[in-house]
């Protein structure tokens, strides 16, 4: 067995009440570590008439059930704090309620993400762009330098992994979502080489189609023709490379955005 070094770390999971964040956040249960559970109630600003938003949003009673169920898998802590990432202050306040309940980061995962429909490239507004962007850019970067700061007062390493996307390079009818998840990985590499001496490492983990449930039969067979190793992702695949990108296996890896899609979008 490998010891991934993670007993005991504080992880903050952001979306971590439904999906692919559920999985990441148990598969660090798993290893012992004590994991806090971000989540997003929906209470934000309203929609336009005629957007749509494509991500899921939770409730408590979501967010208290993943906990217990981190709690099941061995989590040496868990608990959920909710926060709209879109505000302002969200970095510094979700940074802060998880220290006081569980103690300083050690590991970020930046994976809540806003996605809307219709967002091609004739349907972009400044008002679109920006919810895109607020949390699929701006959140992750300015937790990650919360975090960073957090780290380096009180002499201590951390690890950050970024969620993006194996389309992030091309993203036809998701114009906003694609490239802010683009914006992303610059970010990335960019805070890589900033905090690389600080001892934070940030790297970033592109999945491919995952199915979630979102995928219908018709949706799946088309995929596996563009999938060299022929089947869709599984929330697992996915949790499974961010555990290894913040274990101590992966100390000397910085800055990479990593595809996790059975070579798709190669």
């Amino acid at each position: 067995m490998i010891d991934t070094g993670l007993r005991g770390r504080v992880v903050l999971v952001t979306g971590a009440h439904r999906n692919i964040g559920r999985e990441i956040a148990a598969a660090f249960a798993e290893q012992g570590a004590a994991v806090a559970v971000h989540w997003y109630g929906g209470g934000g600003a309203e929609l336009p008439e005629g957007v749509v938003a494509e991500h899921y949003t939770g409730d408590a009673r979501a967010a208290e059930e993943t906990v217990a169920r981190l709690r099941e898998l061995g989590a040496a802590d868990a608990c959920a704090v909710p926060a709209d990432l879109a505000a302002p202050d969200a970095a510094r306040s979700l940074t802060a309620a998880v220290e006081e309940r569980l103690g300083p980061v050690d590991v970020l995962v930046n994976n809540a993400a806003h996605t809307e429909t219709p967002d091609g490239v004739l349907d972009l507004t400044a008002g679109s762009l920006h919810r895109n962007y607020a949390v699929n850019t701006f959140a992750p970067a300015l937790l990650t330098a919360e975090v960073a700061r957090r780290a380096a007062a009180g002499s201590r390493t951390a690890a950050v992994v970024n969620i993006s996307t194996d389309a992030a390079r091309a993203f036809p009818g998701q114009l906003g979502y694609g490239t802010s998840k683009a914006a992303l990985e610059a970010f990335t590499r960019a805070a890589a080489l900033d905090l690389g001496p600080a001892g934070v490492r940030v790297n970033a983990v592109a999945p491919g189609p995952v199915q979630t449930g979102w995928m219908s039969e018709e949706l799946v067979e088309r995929a596996l023709t563009a999938i060299p190793l022929r089947r869709v992702g599984t929330p697992r695949d996915i949790a499974d490379a961010v555990v290894f990108l913040a274990s101590r296996q992966a100390t000397w890896i910085t800055g990479p955005v990593i595809q996790v899609a059975g070579g798709h979008a190669l």
